[in-house]
Protein backbone atom coordinates (compact mmCIF):
# COMPACT_ATOMS: atom_id res chain seq x y z
CA UNK A 1 0.00 0.00 0.00
CA UNK A 2 1.40 3.41 -0.93
CA UNK A 3 1.67 6.33 1.43
CA UNK A 4 -0.30 9.45 0.58
CA UNK A 5 1.49 12.78 0.42
CA UNK A 6 2.27 14.22 3.85
CA UNK A 7 1.87 10.94 5.70
CA UNK A 8 4.35 10.33 8.52
CA UNK A 9 5.83 7.32 6.68
CA UNK A 10 6.48 9.45 3.58
CA UNK A 11 10.25 9.54 4.28
CA UNK A 12 10.16 13.25 5.11
CA UNK A 13 12.43 14.87 7.71
CA UNK A 14 10.79 15.52 11.05
CA UNK A 15 10.35 19.24 11.65
CA UNK A 16 11.29 20.23 15.19
CA UNK A 17 10.71 23.48 17.03
CA UNK A 18 13.52 25.43 18.66
CA UNK A 19 12.93 24.03 22.19
CA UNK A 20 12.78 20.48 20.81
CA UNK A 21 16.11 21.00 19.04
CA UNK A 22 17.66 22.39 22.22
CA UNK A 23 16.44 19.34 24.17
CA UNK A 24 17.75 16.98 21.51
CA UNK A 25 21.13 18.74 21.60
CA UNK A 26 21.32 18.33 25.40
CA UNK A 27 20.36 14.65 25.11
CA UNK A 28 22.96 13.97 22.43
CA UNK A 29 25.70 15.66 24.45
CA UNK A 30 24.77 13.54 27.47
CA UNK A 31 24.74 10.42 25.29
CA UNK A 32 28.17 11.22 23.89
CA UNK A 33 29.56 11.82 27.38
CA UNK A 34 28.08 8.53 28.63
CA UNK A 35 29.53 6.42 25.80
CA UNK A 36 32.04 3.80 26.86
CA UNK A 37 35.57 3.60 25.50
CA UNK A 38 34.74 0.48 23.49
CA UNK A 39 31.84 2.15 21.65
CA UNK A 40 32.17 2.11 17.89
CA UNK A 41 34.13 5.10 16.52
CA UNK A 42 31.59 5.39 13.68
CA UNK A 43 28.76 5.75 16.19
CA UNK A 44 30.66 8.39 18.16
CA UNK A 45 31.42 10.28 14.96
CA UNK A 46 27.77 10.22 13.84
CA UNK A 47 26.66 11.62 17.21
CA UNK A 48 29.32 14.36 17.00
CA UNK A 49 28.19 15.17 13.47
CA UNK A 50 24.54 15.49 14.55
CA UNK A 51 25.58 17.69 17.50
CA UNK A 52 27.45 19.97 15.08
CA UNK A 53 24.39 20.14 12.79
CA UNK A 54 22.07 21.03 15.67
CA UNK A 55 24.46 23.68 16.97
CA UNK A 56 24.63 25.23 13.49
CA UNK A 57 20.81 25.21 13.22
CA UNK A 58 20.42 26.76 16.67
CA UNK A 59 22.90 29.54 15.96
CA UNK A 60 21.13 30.30 12.67
CA UNK A 61 17.65 30.12 14.23
CA UNK A 62 17.51 33.69 15.66
CA UNK A 63 18.65 35.10 12.31
CA UNK A 64 16.02 33.12 10.43
CA UNK A 65 13.34 34.10 12.92
CA UNK A 66 14.01 37.82 12.50
CA UNK A 67 13.96 37.51 8.69
CA UNK A 68 10.61 35.68 8.63
CA UNK A 69 8.51 38.32 10.34
CA UNK A 70 4.99 38.44 8.93
CA UNK A 71 4.36 41.42 6.71
CA UNK A 72 1.25 43.58 6.83
CA UNK A 73 -0.07 42.25 3.52
CA UNK A 74 -0.08 38.63 4.66
CA UNK A 75 -3.39 36.88 4.23
CA UNK A 76 -5.19 36.57 7.58
CA UNK A 77 -5.97 33.12 8.84
CA UNK A 78 -9.56 32.15 8.30
CA UNK A 79 -11.34 31.27 11.47
CA UNK A 80 -13.91 28.60 11.67
CA UNK A 81 -16.75 30.79 12.88
CA UNK A 82 -19.98 29.33 14.18
CA UNK A 83 -20.42 26.66 11.54
CA UNK A 84 -22.13 23.60 13.07
CA UNK A 85 -20.09 20.45 13.25
CA UNK A 86 -21.30 17.24 11.73
CA UNK A 87 -22.89 14.92 14.27
CA UNK A 88 -20.71 12.06 15.41
CA UNK A 89 -21.88 8.59 14.49
CA UNK A 90 -21.55 6.25 17.42
CA UNK A 91 -22.19 2.57 17.27
CA UNK A 92 -23.66 0.81 20.27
Amino acid sequence: MRAFRGQMSDNQPIRRSLPEKQKQLRDLKETLAAMKSHTSPALKESVRKRIAQLEAELTAAPVLKSNNRPSGNARPRQERGNAPRRPTIRSL
